[in-house]
């Protein structure tokens, strides 16, 4: 059976050779390696036009939204913190234009930390821009360039608590996090202080999100459990009570006449 095909989104940055400088797709390494060793074959998405998104989603079988920037607090209607990155457009637009495009196909995803937030805002739903303003401390590791242990809970009876279930410690960096769910979300893990650490959807196969980086080998079990969907034959997603299930693409929200991306 061949390997499905799995695209993971990136970042731009300019790299540098000499007194050569060029934009690159960049990604850490963790990620590739973690999922072909859950039996996948990677391609990277770097930041394109967003009517890009309908080829280039059409000839995949699942897809990966990975860490990074901070969303832009426009997307879900909010003025930007002083702590909040200064937002990063190109990659806000292409990702949302991805993520509507999986959706719609209903393709497996998977969201990692920025990823996680994406899948909640797409669906309507609002983030914590700075993290210790509302649980009081800095537990997450939001500073420095590593990953740190913390320990999470699942929710059982979701997908995210039936391949981790219990207590676990999972490698996390991040400040901020889900405040309100989108609409079809429901919460699969939460770490001691109430934040809320992975979300899935109602709506879809297989649409999770983690605000940790399972990449980093901690809990392979969510992302094997990616590459198996992926492999898998697509079927109709779950509906309600059995009621079919209706998909309508979303466009980033705009203020006025003026699109905030």
């Amino acid at each position: 059976m061949p390997k499905p095909l799995i695209g993971l989104t990136t970042y731009l940055a300019d790299a540098q050779w000499g007194e050569w400088e060029l934009p690159a797709a960049l990604l850490p390494a963790a990620y590739v390696s973690c999922l072909q060793a859950a039996g996948g074959r990677v391609v990277l998405l770097p930041p394109d036009a967003p009517e890009a998104a309908l080829d280039v989603v059409a000839g995949l079988d699942g897809i990966v939204l990975t860490g990074g920037e901070d969303l832009d607090p426009a997307l879900y209607g909010a003025q930007r913190h002083p702590c909040t990155e200064p937002p990063v457009h190109e990659r806000d637009r292409w990702e949302w234009a991805v993520l509507d495009e999986a959706l719609a196909r209903d393709l497996p995803v998977l969201g990692v930390c920025r990823g996680m937030q994406l899948l909640n805002v797409h669906a309507g739903g609002t983030l914590i821009q700075h993290l210790p303003e509302v649980v009081g401390h800095h537990g997450h590791n939001l500073h420095g360039g590593h990953f740190a242990p913390h320990a999470v809970t699942t929710v059982p009876g979701t997908r995210i608590g039936g391949l981790l279930p219990g207590t676990r410690q999972v490698a996390t960096h991040h400040h901020q996090a889900v405040e309100s769910l989108g609409a079809g979300l429901v919460v699969g893990a939460r770490t001691a202080d109430g934040t809320i650490e992975a979300i899935e959807s109602t709506r879809h196969r297989f649409a999770v999100g983690v605000q940790w980086h399972p990449e980093m080998a901690f809990d392979s079990a969510v992302v094997h459990a990616l590459v198996a969907v992926a492999r898998s034959t697509p079927g109709p997603a779950p509906g309600r009570a059995g009621e079919r299930t209706v998909r309508v693409r979303r466009s980033p929200p705009v203020t006025g006449a003026t699109p905030v991306l």
